[in-house]
């Protein structure tokens, strides 16, 4: 048994974190804002870990073996929790993105086209840092995400008092109504009403991962192995926006219609005009298994179909 922290935790796939940790056996504390409970069973500890003094506060004598960190966003927000949880917890996981790699969004080593992204393509051991700039505007901080989670890893990463693993998501679909941003939505909405979808007329593939497989993959980075840095979590088989579409189009006995826009055009979630498909080889070589994107997805779209376009951005 292990005594573990998540830092929010009280939805989607951080929620199912909290259950299989507990159900593994070890102990769980969930610190988050206090709008939303944690399962049942868990220790509740209130604070906006953007206030270094309520965290440390709510903390009070606490250890951990590990800290599971669900929503930092900056290097801000990663220097609080350095400094908070320095001496207090052996491990640190926090949970990263693809959008690390896009290549639109800072100047990356160019990987190209069908060859699978590595963790070195972004390294946090030697990626600049920058609190000086204003992660603390909303606004500022929604058009920097890729570049406020490369800090944050950064950060971390450079920090002696705990080991550091980044597990960087691949793009997360299941869960019907609960899976919150709406990306999956905006297709089954689109193809049941038979409205077009705007892409890209040469759409590159992506990479995908089940909810259910992320929170089992952040289990395992938390308790089950010692392995530190980036650690990138994607289902095997990448798949481009209009093979998505089939599988929608063939679950809803619809069919699917796209309206096409030029590269560098703005387009629908998961259409892609550059290439930033990750690798998942490291995980598997640390002992990750992995399901196929093509066994799951289906059920995922059968989710958000019977969901009836609940879940929103």
């Amino acid at each position: 048994m292990k005594r573990i922290c998540v830092i929010g935790g009280s939805r989607y796939f951080g929620r199912v974190l909290v259950q299989r940790l507990q159900s593994a056996g070890h102990r769980v504390t969930v610190i988050n804002r206090g709008s939303v409970p944690p399962p049942h069973g868990a220790e509740h500890l209130v604070a906006d870990r953007d206030d270094e003094a309520a965290l440390t506060g709510a903390l009070e004598s606490r250890s951990f073996d590990a800290v599971v960190d669900q929503v930092c966003y900056t290097p801000v927000q990663a220097a609080i929790a350095a400094r908070v949880f320095s001496g207090r917890t052996r491990r640190y996981v926090m949970t990263s993105t693809i959008e690390v790699y896009d290549p639109a969004t800072a100047a990356l080593p160019v990987v190209p086209p069908g060859t699978p992204v590595p963790e070195e393509t972004v390294d946090p051991a030697i990626w600049p840092v920058r609190t000086d700039l204003p992660w603390h505007d909303a606004a500022y901080l929604e058009e920097h995400y890729a570049e406020g989670k490369r800090q944050a890893e950064a950060v971390l990463a450079r920090h002696s008092g705990f080991a550091f693993a980044a597990v960087r998501s691949a793009h997360v679909l299941g869960g019907g109504a609960a899976e919150f941003t709406g990306r999956l939505a905006h297709y089954t909405e689109r193809i049941s009403r038979g409205t077009p979808i705007t892409v890209h007329a040469e759409a590159l593939p992506t990479v995908f991962i089940h909810y259910e497989e992320l929170a089992e993959l952040l289990r395992w980075a938390a308790t089950l192995t010692d392995a530190t840095g980036p650690v990138n979590a994607c289902s095997d088989g990448p798949l481009d926006v209009y093979r998505l579409g089939a599988v929608i189009a063939a679950r809803a006995g619809k069919e699917a219609r796209y309206r096409s826009v030029a590269m560098g055009e703005p387009a629908s979630p998961f259409s892609f005009d550059r290439h930033y498909a990750m690798s998942n080889a490291r995980a598997k070589e640390l002992g990750f298994s992995f399901s196929r994107t093509a066994d799951w997805l289906p059920d995922a779209v059968t989710e958000a179909l019977a969901a009836g376009g609940a879940a929103t951005s």
